[in-house]
């Protein structure tokens, strides 16, 4: 996808969307697909079960939603152009850089299920997403692909680098001091979204759902690092002939959120052997 980036609308979106870090425990789902002779199956067979143990469920299973939610499952047509949408943005990104093969393949939860709408809740946001024990991701909006809508693609984008990321503390803790960083700025149970997106930055932080709690903030960062085109003007550089409180206050939220980038840059070159900058060249690059 070619997309000329005159105005990026995500900013808006972000206060308004959640994905949930659900468990974790390390018991995980065995990597299992049963056989069949469907095409569609067949192609998920070869593509992403044989290639890297992850069965991809489309069909409507009530055990993968909580029961208070009522969702629509994905349409049959729009599965495979989905896994193609996440073998270019997601999969091959990893693969192309040094020692992400290796990688991904290690960290790949063992389902990736799809939903075809958003999942409401009660407090007035949607979850775009969920990850369970390092083992499954659940991706929302399949019904709405548009790989022209770069607000379709950033939400998308945002949930499965968000949802890989928990894998990674999951499996190597937070990165050292992390959660020193920014103490003060986290939001007490529930009331994230009440922040607008100039205060969770002069707090230190890419989203107010970042400010959720200690692990959402280490994936937050780490999906806006990756997708989001405009990350270093938005949060990592400082603003120049800054006078006015509100400029003070985002340069040294940006302060904080530059500790941050440097401390997980670093934590995934310590423990993964992947570096995040290599990959993020790699997805802007389709921008």
């Amino acid at each position: 996808m070619k997309t000329k980036l005159i105005a990026l609308l995500f900013i808006t979106v972000s206060t308004l969307v959640t994905s949930c870090y659900k468990d974790e425990s390390v018991d995980a789902p065995l990597k299992t697909h049963e056989p069949s002779d469907d095409e569609l199956d067949e192609y998920i067979q070869a593509n992403f079960t044989d290639k890297y143990g992850v069965a991809v469920r489309y069909t409507y299973v009530d055990r993968y939603v909580d029961p208070d939610k009522r969702v629509t499952p994905p349409k049959r047509e729009l599965v495979e152009p989905m896994l193609d949408f996440l073998t270019e943005y997601w999969i091959e990104p990893f693969k192309q850089v040094e020692n992400g093969e290796v990688f991904f393949t290690k960290h790949v939860p063992a389902e990736v299920i799809f939903i075809g709408s958003t999942i409401y809740n009660s407090d007035g946001t949607v979850t775009l997403g969920t990850a369970d024990a390092g083992a499954r991701i659940t991706l929302t909006e399949v019904n709405d692909i548009d790989i022209d809508n770069i607000n379709w693609v950033f939400r998308q984008l945002g949930t499965i680098y968000h949802e890989f990321a928990h894998i990674v503390h999951q499996r190597y803790n937070l990165p050292p001091n992390f959660k020193e960083i920014s103490p003060q700025g986290y939001t007490s149970a529930g009331s994230w979204y009440n922040l607008t997106d100039e205060e969770a930055l002069q707090r230190g932080f890419v989203s107010p759902y970042a400010t959720s709690s200690f692990n959402e903030d280490f994936a937050e960062t780490v999906a806006h690092l990756l997708y989001y085109p405009e990350f270093y003007e938005r949060y990592y550089n400082y603003e120049t002939n800054c006078t006015t409180s509100d400029c003070l206050a985002r340069n040294a939220g940006r302060a904080l959120i530059r500790r941050k980038y440097n401390a997980i840059i670093a934590h995934y070159e310590q423990y993964t052997g992947v570096n995040l900058l290599s990959v993020r060249d790699i997805i802007q690059a389709k921008f």
